[in-house]
């Protein structure tokens, strides 16, 4: 098999895993910090072999600056998953997933502020896009949802901007190796939440202890293996597209197992916000205006 070939087959099965993370997460009806302490306890032993085996784990493999940065982006992660957990049962897998999913532009905009990176128009246009399907979402009700379905939609912005907030902070580890950064974010988050996670009253199903190590071994430690594999093998502009095969899948899956379906007004929410960051993923021209206010600005 080709190495592309081999490396699209896994970007589509981590999009696909990732697509499914709130199926378990509904299931279990834990609090937020507690299924985030076992998915990050999981997730940290099979990051932790992972890197085992890679020899990543020798003496001097990481500086004082690089695990600062490292334990700060930890916990915007576990912040980022935490409220994205607790979107979940506000405003359903899909519409949580989808607001997730302007996290690029949040990102462009931290770029801009931090970074000094140039903010050209057509970027401007699609972030208008995208603010009009955010619009259309917190403007819909599902199911009468109310405030409930709004505080959802909110968690899921809070989520959508940690997970800028991590990324940007793993811009200043392009040195490091990827799995070595997880290993140091999990390790934070199982430190960080354990004092939130109900120790004292564990999960008692063996049903619970099954979906908690899923969400760690399978979305966390296999997930993050085969995205970070798939990143070494395929061009950006195929990581970018195949990415929305996760709110895809997230979609279907709040639809087949949580009976959920989007109504109109968030269907063209979904088709703005996946649509503007593709456009912003691809390099999408908007008009020949923009491309000359682009040239000229």
């Amino acid at each position: 098999m080709k190495t592309k070939t081999r490396g699209a087959m896994q970007m589509i099965l981590a999009m696909t895993i990732s697509g499914t993370v709130g199926w378990p997460v509904l299931i279990l009806g834990q609090p937020p910090a507690t299924v985030v302490f076992w998915r990050c306890a999981f997730g940290a032993l099979a990051i932790l072999a992972t890197c085992a085996a890679l020899g990543q784990l020798k003496q001097g493999a990481i500086n004082r600056r690089q695990l600062a940065f490292a334990i700060l982006g930890g916990i915007a992660l576990v912040l980022n998953w935490t409220l994205l957990f607790a979107a979940y049962k506000h405003a359903s897998i899909a519409v949580a997933t989808v607001t997730y999913h302007v996290q690029p532009f949040m990102l462009v905009a931290l770029g801009a502020l931090l970074f000094g990176e140039k903010l050209t128009a057509n970027r401007l246009g699609w972030l208008l896009l995208a603010f009009t399907g955010m619009v259309l979402i917190v403007t819909s009700r599902q199911n009468g949802g109310g405030d409930d379905y709004l505080l959802g939609v909110a968690l899921a912005l809070g989520a959508a901007l940690m997970y800028a907030i991590a990324a940007a902070i793993v811009k200043q580890l392009a040195a490091l190796p990827p799995q070595l950064i997880v290993l140091i974010q999990l390790t934070v988050g199982t430190l960080a939440l354990a004092p939130f996670a109900g120790l004292a009253t564990p999960p008692a199903a063996p049903l619970d202890w099954l979906l908690l190590a899923t969400l760690g071994l399978l979305h966390t430690g296999l997930m993050s293996t085969l995205l970070y594999g798939a990143i070494q093998k395929i061009p950006t502009a195929l990581v970018g597209a195949l990415s929305f095969i996760y709110p895809a899948v997230a979609i279907v899956v709040d639809w087949a197992v949580f009976g959920h379906r989007l109504s109109l007004l968030q269907l063209l929410g979904t088709l703005a916000i996946l649509g503007a960051a593709a456009g912003m993923n691809f390099g999408w021209r908007l008009s020949p205006i923009i491309r000359r206010v682009d040239k000229t600005g």
